[in-house]
């Protein structure tokens, strides 16, 4: 259930506005001043406030602005005389959704909040890639990861303006989601939203689903034809799959682009349009550039602040809180009780690589549950190509546990070894979670500082040795040391398996790309380690 703060100086508009939302199965609580909304906002969590603009000691706009400070998410409407809508207005350009004239109508409150609440709620579920989700007693999640935090932040600029935007992104993560995210929140959101499949449509047809057709104009057009562009006149235009058209449509699309007219088939009259444009692609458009298969003016057009969205595999983080959502959906539709997922089921979906993204996860889940005969989904009811070129899969199924203290192939013997390592073993373990390139590395300060490998095969980290990590406590400064930390660490890490990335990667819980990078911010040469 979503809940509302009304916060107006006037006690009989607070009562009978929070009694119209309360009748429609709003939680909302009252203030009397902008200060002790702003007050209640830090002290709790709203869905949506309902702001006066001219209030004692803090104004509705002041109010505003520290509440959008606070929690950008929370969606802010505003009551306003009529002789103040200038005001109103401004309150928008600040970050208000909209604004309702007083005296207001009970009518025109519900229906306003419920499309201000629907359009957070088309935000905050894009972060699951897939239609939006109405969860029961208003639960939602989000992304917690912060590369959807990212993509969120460039949402929100976006929609303020009114510039074109290009999605980027692979195949199930969403594009057309965030398309309508864009629309819903920006000042076009009471228009029209529409789509169009560029590689869905044949390539004789495509100009007159964009611009339309006079009838006449070409065999079987025997009517006037109103096309997308004209459609969506004062709203949003959603061209999906932009990398698909052709190189003589993509010179139409610029000239509507630029110039915002177009010519219908077979006609002579040019129709004038206000349309905001937003493309998507999977495809790599820069290289299709350098091979001549897509405009480059056009591509500028576009690409103005493009958005783009992370696969799955790249924000492990979401994995847990998807896979939750979707025990949720299935319980539902399929009539079970399954709580969660076995830890090991949830390791080894994440060290999947997902190339199918969120729709993979879903399908993935939806199978377990028809296996599944527990309350808990365990790794044997996964299907079998979560485990296929997946190490620590296997190592799952087959020993019951992943086990990272496992000496790894190469430590047992072998003093003279280097670096020229098992490369069929190195093929298998090479993109074991590959994502994640700007993570730090998450290990426990408390307990350990340099890592080593035991003679029973075990990997730890001793504190009493003379050259690892110490913090000097009169200086106390966090990032100094947590890069000395890192740098300690990825040492002897390297040491440990005698510079081998793969081996290191895998068995110190690092993602490669970020080994990688950061051997590369701290000048560590793997070499110098091939031989301890």
């Amino acid at each position: 259930m979503f809940r509302v703060l009304v916060v107006d100086d006037d006690a009989d508009l607070r009562l009978s506005v929070a009694s119209a939302l309360s009748e429609n199965h709003y939680l909302v609580d009252q203030a009397k001043d902008g200060e002790e909304g702003v007050n209640r906002v830090r002290a709790g969590h709203y869905d949506l406030v309902l702001l006066d603009v001219n209030m004692p000691r803090l104004t509705g706009i002041e109010a505003l602005k520290e509440i959008k400070a606070h929690d950008p998410s929370i969606i802010v409407l505003i009551l306003t005389a009529f002789s103040n809508v200038r005001d109103a207005v401004e309150a928008t350009k600040e970050g208000a959704y909209n604004y309702l004239e007083k005296p207001i109508k009970a009518e025109n409150l519900v229906y306003l909040v419920d499309k201000a609440l629907r359009a957070k709620h088309m935000v905050k579920n894009m972060s699951m890639s897939a239609p939006v989700f109405k969860l029961p007693n208003g639960t939602d999640f989000i992304g917690q990861s912060s590369e959807m935090k990212r993509v969120f932040s460039v949402i929100d600029k976006l929609s303020r303006v009114d510039t074109a935007v290009l999605i980027r992104g692979e195949s199930g993560t969403g594009k057309e989601l965030v398309a309508q995210a864009l629309h819903f929140n920006s000042p076009r959101k009471d228009n029209r939203f529409v789509t169009i499949n560029c590689s869905a449509i044949p390539e004789n047809l495509i100009e007159s689903e964009f611009f339309g057709h006079e009838k006449g104009a070409f065999t079987g057009a025997d009517s006037r034809k109103i096309g997308k562009f004209q459609y969506a006149d004062g709203g949003t235009l959603f061209l999906d799959e932009i990398g698909d058209i052709s190189a003589g449509m993509q010179v139409k699309l610029l000239r509507a682009l630029q110039e915002k007219r177009f010519t219908p088939v077979g006609s002579n009259r040019e129709l004038e349009v206000n349309v905001r444009i937003v493309a998507a692609t999977n495809r790599n458009l820069e290289e299709m550039i350098k091979k001549n298969e897509f405009r480059e003016d056009l591509f500028y057009r576009l690409n103005v602040l493009p958005i783009h969205l992370p696969p799955l595999r790249e924000r492990k983080n979401d994995i847990e809180v998807l896979a939750t959502h979707f025990i949720e959906k299935f319980n539902q539709q399929h009539h079970k009780n399954i709580t969660h997922l076995s830890p090991n089921a949830m390791a080894i979906l994440k060290a999947h690589s997902w190339p199918g993204n969120i729709r993979e996860l879903e399908n993935v889940i939806e199978h377990a549950f028809v296996i599944e005969a527990t309350t808990e989904i365990t790794p044997e009811s996964l299907p079998d190509s979560l485990s296929q070129n997946n190490p620590l899969a296997q190592r799952v199924l087959k020993h019951g546990s992943i086990d990272f203290a496992a000496r790894p192939q190469g430590l047992n013997g072998d003093r003279n070894g280097d670096c020229n390592e098992d490369r069929s073993r190195d093929r298998a373990i090479s993109n074991f979670d590959d994502s994640d390139e700007d993570a730090d590395l998450e290990v426990d300060l408390t307990a350990h500082t340099t890592l080593a490998v035991s003679a029973g095969g075990s990997i730890g980290i001793d504190l009493d040795k003379s050259k690892g990590f110490t913090l000097d406590i009169n200086r106390l400064d966090f990032q100094a040391n947590k890069e000395e930390f890192e740098r300690q660490f990825l040492i002897s890490a390297l040491k440990a398996f005698r510079g081998r990335i793969n081996q290191t990667a895998l068995h110190a819980n690092i993602p490669k790309k970020t080994l990688l990078r950061k051997l590369e911010k701290y000048g560590i040469n793997a070499r110098d380690y091939c031989q301890n």
